[in-house]
């Protein structure tokens, strides 16, 4: 099938990021959301966005194009004649599948439902609808508009033509999508998330300061960032949230949270967000390390 008109359910960091880039690639959206203030919220974050990329001269048309792609909505009726619906709303399964029975019974018999969860279960997501065949995941990666990669999740249910027509809705937002399927973690959390913890076992055990930790890992590996400094940025609650699911998964010590990474969100301290977390970001432009 074609794809013509997409839904995106949320208008967070995400699902915002999600509605602008396919409105970029030309498609039309309609972005679901509980409340008008957080579509005004989430739709002067992507006017922004893309009032940089025209500064930059990567946009190919007007922001103002672009914006006109764009509608904001509160009744998900007007999800109704959507090719694909893509979710991004808060990580809690309750909430998630609650959402896609309501638009099940809305939403047209071929439409396409996808989910942007990162560590969920799609096929537990899957069956709160009628349309096993027709439901994949659409990992996207923060921030939308600049990561180029999109993971596209298969279940044991997902129907061949469904999983190619996400592959290549995933090119033309131009993203360069990766086949994956259904197993915790996917491919990038399944690798990454161990790794984020070890660093943190690192640091608890005095191998290195937080600073040391992140450097040898930038200047010795060529990573853009260091693993704490990344975790910061990703939230320290979301990683702590994936390793609960990862951890019950596997039962293995490698997805299983650490004391301080616990410790850490219980007071709050999220990361670059909440302006605390493995650093301090009173002065954003020049994090300093936290005394942990």
């Amino acid at each position: 099938m074609e794809i013509k008109k997409v839904g995106v359910l949320g208008c967070g960091l995400m699902g915002s990021g999600i509605a602008q880039v396919s409105a970029t690639a030309g498609f039309e959206v309609t972005v679901l959301e509980v409340e008008q203030k957080f579509l005004d919220k989430g739709f002067a974050g992507i006017e922004k966005s893309l009032a940089k990329f025209a500064e930059k001269g990567t946009l190919k048309e007007t922001p103002q194009a672009v914006r006109a792609r764009l509608k904001g909505t509160t009744n998900m009726q007007d999800l109704a004649d959507c090719d694909i619906v893509v979710e991004a709303v808060i990580e809690n399964i309750v909430e998630k599948k609650k959402m896609y029975a309501a638009l099940d019974a809305i939403a047209k018999k071929d439409a396409i439902f996808a989910t942007n969860t990162s560590s969920i279960s799609v096929t537990e997501l899957m069956s709160a609808t009628k349309r096993p065949e027709r439901f994949i995941g659409l990992h996207f990666f923060n921030p939308v508009a600049l990561m180029k990669l999109v993971e596209v999740v298969k279940t044991i249910a997902t129907a061949p033509d469904v999983y190619d027509t996400a592959y290549e809705f995933g090119k033309k937002l131009g993203k360069v999508p990766v086949r994956t399927s259904d197993k915790t973690g996917f491919i990038v959390n399944r690798l990454l998330v161990p790794y984020l913890l070890d660093a943190v076992r690192a640091y608890e055990e005095g191998v290195g300061s937080i600073e040391d930790i992140d450097n040898a890992m930038k200047l010795g590996c060529g990573y853009p960032m260091g693993p704490l400094t990344l975790l910061d940025f990703v939230g320290l609650d979301t990683t702590y949230y994936i390793t609960h699911v990862m951890y019950d998964e596997f039962k293995e010590r490698r997805f299983a949270s650490p004391p301080l990474l616990k410790r850490l969100v219980m007071a709050g301290w999220y990361g670059k967000k909440t302006g605390k977390g493995f650093y301090d970001y009173s002065d954003p432009s020049n994090p300093k390390p936290n005394k942990l």
